[in-house]
């Protein structure tokens, strides 16, 4: 497949069969989030890698609610995608943008690759943003200084969800000013 392909077909996966990931698959994985941009090239991501049956269990209590919880539970892999606070974002100690925390933005670009690259290699793979990070964080013994983020599922699917529609194109292209289309 090619990249547009790759994108255009990839499915948020929420069923994962009892396959596990090969550790091979899961380096390639990591490797194309660890090329992933950031600011400054700060390189703030970070993932913890649960494999383990009881920590897993754990991290999908800080899943009640979200329609992923059963998924969490079936995929051999959670990733906790975490940030170091105070890089991204920052010159020096002090923060240079007014967009919050911009490690919510590389974060989310190394997820997307890690996601990508699972998708070519046949993994399933849903991002999931609402859980409990206090919990998670307990869980992983995350230190102070870094943020859990999200939480990435990673397995071979159980199902083929179907595509979803998208906006078009002259809906959210805009030339030199906004709501001025652009010719397409």
């Amino acid at each position: 497949m090619d990249i547009l392909q790759i994108i255009a077909s990839r499915r948020a996966i929420r069923r994962y069969s009892q396959f596990k990931v090969e550790p091979e698959k899961l380096y390639q994985v990591l490797e194309a989030a660890r090329w992933a941009p950031s600011w400054k090239n700060s390189q703030c991501a970070r993932v913890v890698i649960v494999e383990d049956t009881e920590i897993k269990k754990r991290i999908a209590e800080a899943l009640k609610g979200n329609r992923s919880y059963d998924g969490a539970l079936e995929a051999p892999v959670i990733l906790v995608i975490c940030a170091e606070k105070g890089l991204s974002g920052y010159s020096g100690s002090s923060p240079v943008t007014d967009k919050a925390e911009w490690f919510m933005f590389d974060t989310g670009v190394y997820a997307q690759n890690l996601m990508l690259a699972a998708h070519q290699l046949g993994l399933g793979t849903v991002i999931i943003g609402y859980f409990d990070s206090n919990l998670v964080a307990r869980e992983i013994c995350l230190p102070q200084d870094y943020a859990a983020v999200a939480l990435l599922l990673l397995g071979y699917p159980a199902e083929q969800p179907r595509s979803t529609p998208r906006k078009p194109l002259e809906a959210t292209v805009f030339l030199n000013r906004f709501g001025e289309p652009y010719p397409l």
